[in-house]
């Protein structure tokens, strides 16, 4: 019997939708539509929402994709530049032990290297002067009048980076004058020791020692400035 009824059932229309006028049926529609709409906005605007928040935290999280290397952390620029010398080590080491008030560029960092090579053939002038040796004082004399027209030319370099406020500190022509005065102090450093070997001084040696090291500061300031311009350019900078 049930399954009669069920069979007699099958195929009628709600009788509370027979009851409803078209216009009823089509309010209903469009409510049902309306519904529909909404939803699909809402799911819409949560699925934009996930998908901008997943940017936002992945630009945040994402590294700094600039080229250039920025003057705001002295130990990283400091670094940069002393990679282009044949020591490095000793270019960092020296370098950031000084007083760095500024935010080091290239131009900076090549004027403390100076600093350091100035520094370093005082020391080796002074400990010439304070030698004693019959046979080779004369040679010991020359050395330390070599050493004093070198430092000349070092301070006459870091005069031509006295610039004013604003100003480049270098342009091509100061880098060749530059590039010039380093490599003649080297020169006169190769000289010194030819004229205490043929003089036989008995403190050759030791002071074979100080020069290689004064001409190692040297070898670091002459590298830096050979590269300046591509230097300036890691940084953002131009060469005037």
């Amino acid at each position: 019997m049930e399954s009669i009824k069920l069979f007699r059932g099958y195929g009628k229309v709600n009788p509370h939708l027979e009851d409803q006028s078209p216009h009823q049926q089509q309010s209903a529609s469009k409510r049902r539509i309306l519904i529909l709409s909404v939803a699909s906005i809402l799911l819409l605007t949560l699925i934009i929402g996930i998908a901008l928040a997943s940017l936002i935290h992945e630009s945040n999280s994402e590294p700094d994709e600039s080229p250039y290397l920025s003057s705001s952390n002295p130990a990283e620029s400091i670094k940069t530049v002393c990679d282009v010398t044949l020591y490095p080590s000793s270019c960092f080491t020296s370098i950031s032990s000084l007083n760095i008030s500024t935010k080091p560029d290239p131009e900076v960092i090549f004027k403390l290297s100076l600093q350091v090579s100035i520094a370093e053939l005082k020391n080796l002038s002074s400990l010439l002067s304070s030698f004693n040796d019959v046979n080779s004082q004369a040679a010991l004399k020359d050395c330390v009048s070599q050493f004093d027209d070198s430092l000349s030319k070092l301070n006459d370099s870091l005069s031509a980076m006295e610039v004013g406020p604003g100003e480049k500190m270098l342009n091509l022509e100061k880098v060749n004058d530059i590039q010039t005065w380093i490599s003649a102090a080297m020169t006169d450093q190769d000289t010194c020791i030819d004229g205490l070997e043929e003089m036989g001084s008995k403190f050759l040696d030791e002071i074979k020692a100080k020069i290689e090291r004064s001409k190692e500061f040297l070898s670091i300031s002459l590298a830096i400035i050979a590269k300046m311009q591509a230097l300036l350019e890691k940084f953002d900078q131009k060469m005037h």
